[in-house]
């Protein structure tokens, strides 16, 4: 596989990944880890994953204590770390072996209703285009069939210093 482009689409079963392939992937860790599985992954072309919001998130705590409801900023780093698990299945460097997928852009983010503790968020992500180090993605967040939030991403990988121990 070119490195620099994305899997060749191929009619093969779509993946799932839980958390411990989720941890292998993604250098981010609880408190900030906002993926908890993978239903569907793609690669080169779309992934769903899913975040599960509990009472006692600790960003609930203070936002709003008496009306608590999920950052909109937190669901878009949501969306951000799907789309990237999506772009490392697709290219097929991982945080471990120090390369690393930042948020390199967003547009159009809309939101459309507040996600509350209870809510499954559905994470939906799929690539748009694709060149050299960098991928564009048309996402959605969802709960219970109804769109909460939606809008575009760019992620851009970079080679760094850091490896991230595997679990």
């Amino acid at each position: 596989m070119n490195p620099d482009r994305p899997a060749a689409r191929t009619r093969c079963a779509p993946l799932k990944l839980d958390i411990d392939d989720i941890l292998r992937i993604l250098p981010h860790r609880y408190p900030f880890l906002l993926l908890d599985r993978v239903d569907e992954i793609v690669p080169g072309e779309r992934i769903v994953g899913r975040k599960n919001v509990s009472a006692n998130e600790p960003y609930l705590q203070g936002h709003f204590p008496d009306y608590p409801i999920v950052p909109g900023v937190l669901v878009v780093e949501a969306l951000a770390q799907t789309s990237c698990v999506l772009a490392v299945v697709t290219v097929g460097r991982k945080a471990a072996e120090g390369y690393l997928q930042y948020l390199a852009g967003l547009d159009d983010i809309r939101f459309k209703r507040p996600v509350r503790p209870g809510d499954s968020l559905e994470l939906r992500s799929t690539i748009v285009s694709a060149r050299r180090h960098l991928m564009k993605f048309e996402c959605q967040a969802v709960v219970e069939g109804e769109t909460v939030c939606s809008g575009k991403l760019i992620c851009v990988e970079r080679k760094t210093s850091m490896t991230t121990p595997q679990p």
